[in-house]
């Protein structure tokens, strides 16, 4: 059992933060007791902001001592639960923690602290000619320190990969207050375990990271966008395969159904064309060399007509850019305004399986009666389902969900994929993970916690089923 946290505990709190930076009025705590995961909240019974690593240091010890849970808290932007005080306790959140410490551009490296906002970070890096890859949908609210601790992603990652591949050192507080440092501006490092990858993903369960250093690269001179429909799935995935079959890289391959553009022609103004197109395709290309990006784009222009596609719209011109990013990044938000109460989740198969995963959706919506909408990132398999309850009944709605949900992450395991590309498993999954896991490799994880953090004590309640350690 976990303590509660008391007027003793509250004044050492204060000493280690100072008085301005602890909340524990009712009013100023609800900010904190949700993030973007729909109907769930859970109010802290404290939170601290603090502003150093030796500050952080000071309150796990102190949660150590009394025995209080402690949650670390980004940008509040993930969807499932894992920011969220499940059991109460304290919050820490990191959002004094925001300066970019250093650009280094002659070792094309930055140093930052965890709560960076990543669309300030990529606009300061770019404006030196840089370029940090990893683009989530919600970088304008997200935190770097949340990136590294869900390993985020983004409709990039085709080209240029994820979080994880542009972390080279950190410092971090582990659970029992203990700080460590691990790498730094290196290209290579296989000095003893890497704990930085153990770190890198681990929903904030295992350490706190306090200071971060990226890999930067140049930043490409040309960007062009390809909107691309096809008359069905199968067609559309066909031709990603073979795109990169073929040894071409798009920055983005992207995919949205009809039913995302009925939703997002319902909510946004403008919109994109082709709207009775089953699926559309959304690629990108960049590079320094115009005929070598124009090339690209030809190429995989012939390929999709090739295979099927309607037509290729080509968008050279930031407007239309815009136009079309704005559709795919705010469809969550559109979503959200025709059904307010909804349940987003995210699975991975191969590429080839998107198809397959897609109809087996469509038979899943049909058998339980429940919408469902489908999106993501066709260049990596990653697929958002949402789904939505409309005007149902919130008996029947949650019933059906239930079995909906369970059904679509076993569907994707079938196909050879796993029940979260970039969400976490957080509390919303944790009773799937048996779906995807075998128990020798839950139980290696369960030791790895257990080791770093004996008394469960920094973020307990997630990622695993149950909380026996």
């Amino acid at each position: 059992m976990y303590r509660k946290i008391n007027k003793t505990i509250l004044q050492a709190l204060r000493e280690i933060v100072g008085p301005e930076y602890l909340l524990n009025t009712r009013e100023r705590l609800e900010d904190y007791s949700h993030d973007e995961t729909p109907n769930l909240s859970f109010s802290p019974e404290a939170v601290v902001k603090p502003a150093t690593a030796e500050e952080i240091s000071e309150l796990m010890k102190q949660a150590n001592r009394e025995n209080f849970p402690v949650v670390v808290r980004g940008g509040g932007t993930g969807v499932t639960g894992g920011a969220l005080a499940i059991h109460g306790g304290l919050i820490i959140s990191l959002e004094r923690m925001n300066r970019i410490l250093e650009i280094d551009e002659e070792n094309m490296m930055a140093v930052v602290e965890p709560g960076v906002i990543t669309g300030v970070f990529h606009k300061a890096v770019e404006e030196k000619g840089l370029f940090y890859p990893p683009d989530p949908a919600s970088l304008a609210d997200c935190t770097l320190g949340g990136n590294l601790a869900e390993d985020a992603g983004g409709p990039r990652a085709v080209k240029y990969g994820v979080t994880r591949n542009y972390i080279t050192g950190v410092q971090a507080v582990l659970p029992t207050g203990e700080i460590i440092e691990y790498g730094g501006k290196l290209a290579k490092n296989v000095t003893g375990y890497n704990l930085l990858h153990l770190l890198i993903g681990s929903e904030g369960t295992l350490g706190i990271a306090t200071e971060i250093t990226l890999r930067l690269l140049s930043r490409p001179k040309l960007r062009v966008d390809l909107l691309v429909p096809f008359p069905s799935y199968f067609k559309a995935v066909r031709c990603v395969s073979e795109i990169l079959r073929r040894r071409i890289t798009p920055t983005v391959i992207e995919f949205m159904d009809q039913k995302c553009l009925e939703i997002s022609r319902q909510v946004m103004e403008g919109g994109v064309p082709f709207d009775e197109a089953a699926a559309h395709l959304l690629i990108e290309v960049d590079g320094d060399d115009p005929d070598e990006v124009e090339a690209q784009y030809e190429a995989i222009g012939e390929i999709c007509l090739e295979g099927g596609a309607s037509d290729v719209k080509v968008a050279d011109s930031p407007k239309y850019q815009e136009q079309i990013w704005q559709t795919r990044r705010k469809l969550r938000e559109c979503i959200k305004v025709v059904s307010p109460i909804k349940v987003s989740q995210d699975v991975v198969v191969p590429r080839m399986e998107i198809a397959p995963l897609l109809m087996g959706i469509d038979e899943i919506e049909k058998k339980h009666g429940i919408e469902i909408i489908a999106y993501g990132h066709a260049g990596d398999g990653n697929v958002h389902v949402n789904f939505l309850k409309r005007d149902r009944e919130e008996a029947d709605w949650r019933q059906d969900l239930k079995k909906a949900v369970r059904e679509v992450f076993q569907l994707a395991v079938s196909l050879g994929g796993t029940i979260s590309g970039e969400h976490g498993i957080g509390v919303t999954k944790k009773d799937y993970l048996d779906l995807a896991l075998n128990p020798a490799a839950i139980r290696a994880m369960r030791r790895i916690k257990l080791a770093l953090d004996p008394k469960n004590i920094l973020n307990p309640g997630k990622i695993f089923p149950e909380e026996k350690f």
